[in-house]
């Protein structure tokens, strides 16, 4: 049985990047006690430490908050700028998109060069594009800008993940809640942005809703610089050798691959030809070579920005896979049940909020709770609930028509969904940040909340296509015939279908406790994965 450890020494990674490996003495827990679920020699107090997972979880929730901010005035930006269907899932879509595209660059920049200053200029850019955002008077700079707020958000999530792994450093309960806390940065993103958004909207304008964001991290910022504690762990110099490490190349690759896809499956919609214009064909066909290009580079480079030897822990790409198609349908339910509210029950921006409460408020819960039992129940059943409460959440709000009872079928649907994602998440990040080394636990960030944040655009890309459809072709029979809620049903079902695909995927995972002092594995052999399966082809051998 190989560990990632070993395998990586396989794949030409120095002896010199994994003496970085050991965590610094002031991140143990105390050494008085030996007890791994002591709070962090690092921290002089509760309060400081607690102020500390503040600010990580507020670095993790920089798209969540973006999103709540947005979701509950879609339909008022959409009216005052006069934007398209498409413009308007563009202001979550390029915030997603530029998330994506760069977390695993930042994550290694992170991991390279110190995260602490990383973390603290992402928030002050975040703020700055936050308040220009306010300024925006056409469709265009909006939606720019909010790529650019995801692109402070792609270079905060890595280093506040990494410096919350090398702080909690060994499974432990104390670990298992402080990484609950930050997962809870994702409803508590989306609690803060809609129910702030809306009262800003109430009071003034769409436009102040995201001044107030500029506001929160504004201070969230000043915090930072006198709570995060000084980055201790071995940092490379710039020079040449950096610049390999830095993998350049893959970088590019991926993010030209990604973006490409992306923004085809986002503008296919709203083309002149629809998805068969060829400026869009172009664009889905260069990113799918380019994205098989990053594979087969980083296979090969000895620096690469994603070990592709990860990849052969048969779990850890199983519960990506899960995680995966999960995220491919919450927040695309989110975005578009927001929408109906405005569009077709009428609803004000803090009316929606309100109505989205309990997503927020349930998804804290479900964090709270998992942080509890992650080190006593086999984190398999908690996925395998995942799995299977997405799946009845869409169902259940898809079979609701227009004047349907909001307390029969959104709301449990809502609640349903959070068990889903919090759970889900949960479990996934806890693994994720054990398969790599502490110097490459930023990196391990980046490749996790990459699968969320591109999963979150292709949702969206391939929803709006679902939705201009339906809409442009109402059924003149049937369940839903010459009901407004057609077209949004319609994308309900595609996010329960694409849901259902991680419920076979739960049935073959191997995975138990994690916080109680083990891995998480359940003891038995894990296998290559495609990905070795590939490389040893390409190198004219079978399986090793």
């Amino acid at each position: 049985m190989q560990r990632v450890d070993d395998i990586e020494k396989q794949h030409g990674v120095e002896s010199a990047e994994k003496s970085l490996d050991a965590s610094p003495p002031s991140t143990q827990p105390d050494a008085a006690t030996g007890d791994d679920s002591a709070r962090p020699a690092i921290f002089s107090s509760t309060l400081e430490e607690m102020l500390f997972v503040l600010v990580a979880t507020f670095g993790n929730s920089m798209s969540t908050l973006a999103a709540g901010t947005v979701v509950v005035l879609t339909a008022i930006v959409k009216e005052d700028l006069n934007m398209t269907t498409a413009e308007v899932s563009w202001i979550n879509g390029a915030s997603s998109l530029a998330s994506g595209s760069f977390l695993l660059l930042f994550g290694r920049v992170a991991d390279l060069f110190g995260r602490r200053n990383l973390l603290i200029a992402s928030m002050a850019l975040y703020a700055t594009f936050c308040l220009a955002a306010g300024f925006s008077q056409t469709a265009f700079k909006l939606d720019v800008l909010n790529g650019f707020m995801g692109l402070s958000a792609a270079a905060a999530v890595p280093p506040a993940q990494g410096m919350l792994a090398t702080t909690y450093n060994r499974p432990s309960k104390r670990k298992n809640r402080a990484f609950a806390c930050f997962s809870a940065g994702n409803p508590l993103g989306m609690v803060i942005g809609s129910i702030f958004s809306g009262i800003a909207v109430q009071l003034f304008n769409w436009r102040a809703s995201f001044w107030l964001l500029a506001i929160i991290f504004a201070v969230i910022t000043a915090l930072a610089i006198f709570i995060l504690p000084a980055d201790v762990t071995a940092k490379q110099p710039l020079n040449g050798e950096s610049g390999k490490r830095l993998d350049i190349v893959g970088a590019g690759l991926t993010i030209a691959g990604i973006g490409m896809f992306s923004a085809a499956l986002s503008l296919g919609s709203d083309a002149p030809q629809g998805w068969k214009t060829p400026y869009v064909l172009v664009l889905l066909a260069l990113g799918v070579v380019l994205m098989i290009a990053f594979v087969f580079w980083e296979l090969f480079y000895p620096y690469p920005i994603m070990p592709m030897s990860i990849w052969r822990d048969r779990d850890f790409s199983i519960i990506i896979a899960v995680l995966l198609f999960g995220f491919l349908a919450f927040p695309t339910m989110s975005f578009w049940i927001a929408l109906f509210m405005q569009q077709v029950k009428g609803y004000g921006p803090l009316v929606v909020a309100v109505h989205l409460l309990p997503m927020a408020i349930g998804g804290i819960t479900v964090n709270i709770i998992a942080g509890l039992i992650m080190h006593r129940v086999s984190n398999k059943l908690l996925m395998g609930i995942g799995a299977l409460s997405y799946t009845l959440a869409f169902l259940l709000i898809g079979l609701q028509h227009a004047d349907s009872s909001y307390w029969a079928f959104t709301f449990p649907g809502l609640l349903l969904g959070v068990v889903g994602a919090d759970f889900e998440f949960c479990v996934a990040n806890m693994y994720v940040m054990s398969s790599l080394p502490p110097s490459q636990q930023s990196l391990a960030g980046g490749i996790f909340q990459t699968v969320t944040k591109l999963s979150l655009t292709v949702g969206l890309g391939v929803s709006t296509a679902v939705f201009d459809a339906v809409r442009a072709r109402p059924a003149a029979e049937g369940f839903h015939a010459n009901d407004p809620f057609e077209p949004y049903a319609a994308v309900m079902f595609y996010c329960a279908a694409v849901a259902a695909c991680a419920v076979p995927l739960v049935l073959v995972l191997r995975i138990g406790t994690q916080g109680d002092g083990g891995d998480g594995r359940e003891g038995v052999e894990r296998g290559e994965g495609v990905v070795g399966w590939l490389k040893g082809r390409t190198r004219g051998g079978g399986r090793r």
